[in-house]
């Protein structure tokens, strides 16, 4: 395999680098977090400015034609920044089921805006009972003459508060739990009998429990297709994007250890010279360099076969679930009691890695997944 980036590639981390250094220091990122909106729309405008948000789209459609490998770059150094803006829900999770299984009229209608910044999308798929069962749906939407009515609920909508748009899975027929019967239907938030309640999440972010009460949507609202295959498959392209940012968190933890490390005196030494804690600093860096492997491995296999894609996935989840508590632990306690505080942005990556042990499922979940394969 060919590890080397291409030339556009290698550009495209130096403008995402500029942009975190100048744009997202942790005091400015705090600042955007403890806000009332809890994100920046101008951030956003110039996410769209700089074309990341036409990164992985078809030209056709006002897009870069860019691929997997083009989002775990920006999302390494997103990552970086603990850049709380919905890149993951809009782009990759939303925007990827759009650009795959839309209609030719979906994407003219939905694309265009999403790629210019004016429209922020969420993908509403998990409900209170389903954990991470992704057909466990009791949604459900009947017909109604052309159209359908959607009604029930979703829970821990990620960047649901500031979502113009949903994209929401819904049983057609079947039983709670079968994977045929499901379907993906493009909801206006603010259509009538859609209500949110909003809330901040631990690691910065913002999310919504949705509830859909007689939900009237147009025959074009549903995607055409296999709604579980387009879902499953979007949830496996976010795990690639979401192992990109996880090194990129990971990156910065060991830095801020090692840097601490060299000037915290203990009985007149560094504490970096206690044999001891080298060792802790250099498991925590063979854990991130297995997550890095892994991460360029899935974000390979993301246009492969599906059973390939799959364990892949999986594979990788396993992995940065793993290797983040870890080395968030480590870089924690390495810290001392500084480590545990507000004011160090140390903590604040460490609750972003917990957060995304449990994001499309868990460590045993995808353990799961991958011997069932």
């Amino acid at each position: 395999m060919d590890f080397n980036f291409t030339e556009e590639q290698t550009l495209l981390r130096n403008m995402v680098q500029s942009f975190v250094q100048d744009n997202y220091s942790f005091d400015q990122r705090m600042k955007i977090v403890r806000s009332e909106e809890g994100w920046s729309r101008d951030n956003w405008n110039q996410f769209a400015e700089l074309g990341l948000l036409a990164a992985p789209f078809s030209e056709e459609y006002g897009g870069l034609d860019g691929g997997p490998i083009d989002i775990m770059i920006i999302m390494e150094e997103f990552g970086r920044g603990l850049v709380v803006e919905p890149y993951l829900p809009t782009v990759v999770l939303c925007g990827g089921i759009l650009n795959r299984h839309g209609s030719d009229a979906q994407k003219k209608e939905n694309l265009s805006s999403l790629i210019a910044g004016e429209s922020v999308w969420a993908l509403a798929f998990s409900e209170p009972q389903s954990r991470f069962n992704l057909a466990d749906v009791l949604t459900s939407a009947k017909k109604d003459g052309e159209g359908y009515v959607l009604n029930g609920a979703k829970a821990v909508v990620v960047g649901g508060p500031w979502a113009d748009k949903l994209i929401v899975s819904a049983r057609l027929s079947g039983d709670q739990r079968d994977h045929a019967g499901l379907g993906l239907f493009i909801v206006d938030k603010s259509a009538a009998g859609v209500s949110c309640q909003d809330y901040p999440t631990v690691d910065g972010g913002r999310a919504s429990e949705i509830t859909f009460e007689n939900v009237k949507l147009s025959a074009d609202a549903l995607i055409a297709g296999d709604g579980f295959v387009q879902l499953e498959e979007a949830i496996d392209n976010g795990i690639g994007a979401l192992c990109g940012e996880a090194i990129g968190h990971m990156k910065c933890l060991n830095d801020a250890t090692v840097e601490y490390c060299k000037t915290r005196k203990q009985f007149g030494a560094p504490i970096g010279s206690f044999q001891v804690l080298q060792h802790r600093m250099v498991d925590m860096f063979m854990e991130y360099e297995q997550s890095v492997s892994m991460t360029y491995m899935v974000n390979m296999k993301l246009d492969d076969a599906k059973e390939d894609r799959i364990k892949a996935s999986s594979g990788a989840k396993v992995q940065i679930g793993k290797s983040g508590r870890f080395i968030g632990q480590q870089a924690v306690q390495l810290h001392g009691g500084m480590g545990m505080t507000e004011e160090l942005n140390v903590g604040h990556y460490f609750k972003r890695l917990t957060i995304m042990d449990t994001q499309f499922g868990n460590v045993d979940h995808h353990l799961r997944r991958f011997a069932a394969q």
